[in-house]
């Protein structure tokens, strides 16, 4: 995968324990039960900073989104630790320039840290992106990845990160309670998902990873989420046990263990998550040593795609809507832990139309027309596959046909517009309702629309 890194390290240090962002709100609801079928109940786009905010990580959705996350390290004395901030930011919510044959854009990062009222580091930092093709600038991944390591004694503190691009007025940021953990003798790390991993063997040295702050495996693409952990103490190797549960579901989705191997200094190692048995949505990993009580989590994201935003397992399957029926999506939104994974196995099993490719092509497809919909329909407010075109186009794809049998000019209500698919049979009417685009569905085509729903998902 080819990330732009920018890279800014201060001093060393490690440690163990988690950051709490301060009171978000709650993720979005709106799930459609299994016979909810009223033509004008959709399920609600989740919140995807909500989600990370409450799930650990650092998240902002203001002029320039950003999603982060703090990890910890023990250092060379175990009286300091190592934290590593790691920051992402998309192509797309930077404001790039011509530079001769390529593009640029700069955006400025700021970190304050105080404990008890008292500033402790401040840290301000000018980063430059260039990209070769113009394409690049639009990139919705992962696509710009900032790193700072500072060292820090054990203790509770108050951070303030802010990003802003150098183009915008406003940044984006985000206040957490962060507890910096003491290391000891038979303590872990914390486990970080990443791109490039080198395991660590001294303590006096810098953590060398690049780590994943979405800690997100997309569905269809990866087949591994890769983590990389430490350990301290005595002895030739240290047994750790990992487990991965999947939120809204009652017990281990996936687990098993890794043996650390000794690196003069401390246990280091990697170890990776099958995605495939996971199934999809939020998901939380946990590490302790072998027969150990004290657990350390991180979250963990599968999505379909890095255009749909990460959302809870439940959420997930409300997109489904129009892909299967919603019998087969109430059972599943029904199970918990191992079944849960095994429905969903299933279902993946059962729907691929070419089960001797990796990818299923089915529900890439359908996804693609999710993307596409929330591309060219959109109206105010309402992203553009919960639109009634959108809902649409998901469902039965583009029309073989579209036009508008009045010339209603741009600004007046009433305008029509009909979409006819020759397959089913089928004429669809719309009526732009303000006349600036809110098209909307007539009664008699949402009742046809619902039907041929119905006897696909069926059939």
């Amino acid at each position: 995968m080819s990330l732009l890194r920018h890279f800014r390290a201060l001093a060393l240090g490690l440690s163990v324990v988690a950051c709490a962002s301060r009171p978000a709100p709650p993720p979005s609801a709106g799930a459609i039960g299994p016979n909810a079928s009223s033509p004008r109940r959709a399920p609600v786009q989740p919140d995807a900073v909500s989600l990370y905010r409450r799930m650990g990580l650092l998240a902002d959705a203001g002029d320039t989104p950003f999603v982060g996350s703090l990890a910890f390290f023990a250092g060379p004395r175990f009286d300091s630790a190592t934290v590593v901030l790691t920051v992402s930011l998309a192509n797309r919510f930077l404001r790039f320039v011509r530079e001769g044959d390529r593009f640029r854009a700069t955006y400025h990062v700021n970190l304050e840290i105080r404990r008890g009222g008292d500033l402790v580091r401040e840290i301000r930092a000018a980063e430059t992106v260039r990209v070769l093709a113009f394409r690049e600038t639009t990139r919705e991944d992962e696509s710009v990845l900032f790193r700072q390591l500072l060292n820090l004694a054990p203790g509770t503190y108050e951070f303030r990160l802010t990003v802003r691009d150098e183009a915008a007025a406003k940044g984006s940021a985000v206040e957490a309670t962060v507890g910096v953990p003491r290391f000891g003798i038979g303590s872990l790390s914390s486990p970080v998902a990443y791109y490039e991993a080198t395991p660590r063997a001294q303590l006096d040295s810098t953590p060398r990873f690049l780590a994943s702050p979405r800690s997100t495996a997309i569905f269809g693409r990866d087949s591994l989420l890769q983590f990389y952990v430490e350990a301290y103490g005595e002895g030739a190797e240290f047994p750790v046990a990992i487990t991965v549960e999947s939120e809204g579901s009652e017990g281990v989705v996936w687990s098993d263990t890794v043996s650390l191997p000794r690196r003069r200094d401390l246990f280091s190692g990697t170890f990776g998550v099958p995605v495939g048995q996971l199934g999809v949505g939020v998901m939380t990993l946990g590490v302790a040593r072998l027969g150990g009580q004290d657990t350390l989590r991180v979250p963990l994201f599968v999505a379909f795609g890095e255009d749909l935003p990460v959302a809870s397992f439940p959420e997930m399957l409300d997109y489904l809507r129009y892909f299967a029926t919603p019998e087969r999506l109430q059972k599943m939104r029904e199970a918990k832990g191992e079944q849960r994974a095994a429905l969903w196995a299933a279902f993946l099993r059962e729907t691929d139309p070419v089960p001797q490719t990796p990818q299923h092509e089915a529900l890439l497809q359908y996804f693609a027309r999710i993307a596409q919909a929330n591309a060219r329909y959109r109206e105010e407010g309402i992203p553009g596959w919960l639109t009634d075109r959108g809902r649409v186009a998901v469902a039965l794809g583009e029309p073989d046909q579209r036009y508008e049998p009045s010339f209603a000019e741009v600004g007046q209500r009433g305008r029509t517009q009909i979409w006819e698919y020759r397959q089913h049979r089928l004429q669809l009417v719309f009526v732009d309702q303000t006349g600036f685009g809110r098209w909307r569905l007539t009664l008699a085509s949402e009742a046809d629309f619902e039907s041929v729903v119905r006897r696909l998902l069926v059939g």
